[in-house]
């Protein structure tokens, strides 16, 4: 029983258990949100669009109500305005989740990078490279495709001239008592070869 315990113990504090609960409470308070703002925001400016009518109330009625005897019968109908609100809302929460991703990802790609020693254009840099490849007609996959080679290009740059300070600072350095005696060896040899 206690092995049992044990490995409960481990599978609940594993961390991608606890990621994917903080996702899960994450996701249930972000879905909240968007069918608000579906519910709040879009669907009274589509019902004003469609003459106040809201979306959720569109049917088509198979059968309609009656009242047979002092006994009513209920309408048979088809709620579509309901499905199409559903789907409306799926695709507000999977372009904000698609936009969050994205803005993630691009922030993480960022950082590493950087931590690699990675160069990238500042803002202004690629506003103009952009504009002026724009001009020249160029796809957006071209000027990304440019912007990446601006980009290896100034990382090589950078490489470059590290390693040209880091050779600056080695001949500058002083000798150590290793180059020193290897400098002497050499000399020593140079004259025992002229006699």
């Amino acid at each position: 029983m206690k092995k049992f315990f044990g490995d409960f113990k481990a599978f609940i504090t594993k961390g991608n258990i606890v990621d994917m609960a903080v996702g899960v409470v994450i996701g249930t308070a972000f879905g909240a949100i968007v069918t608000s703002l579906v519910n709040d925001i879009i669907m009274p400016l589509v019902s004003l669009a469609t003459g106040g009518l809201d979306i959720s109330d569109w049917k088509w009625v198979i059968r309609p109500e009656e009242v047979v005897d002092g006994v009513t019968r209920a309408e048979c109908a088809l709620h579509w305005g309901n499905f199409l609100q559903c789907i409306l809302n799926f695709l507000i929460i999977a372009f904000c989740i698609f936009t969050v991703l994205r803005i993630f990802m691009a922030a993480k790609t960022k950082m590493e990078r950087a931590q690699a020693g990675y160069k990238t254009l500042n803002k202004k840099e690629y506003k103009e490279l952009k504009k002026q490849l724009k001009a020249q007609g160029k796809t957006s996959a071209e000027i990304r495709a440019a912007v990446a080679r601006k980009e290896e290009e100034l990382t090589a740059a950078a490489k470059a001239e590290e390693e040209r300070k880091a050779a600056e600072a080695k001949a500058a350095a002083p000798a150590t008592s290793e180059q020193l005696l290897a400098e002497i060896r050499d000399l020593l040899k140079a004259r025992t070869e002229e006699k």
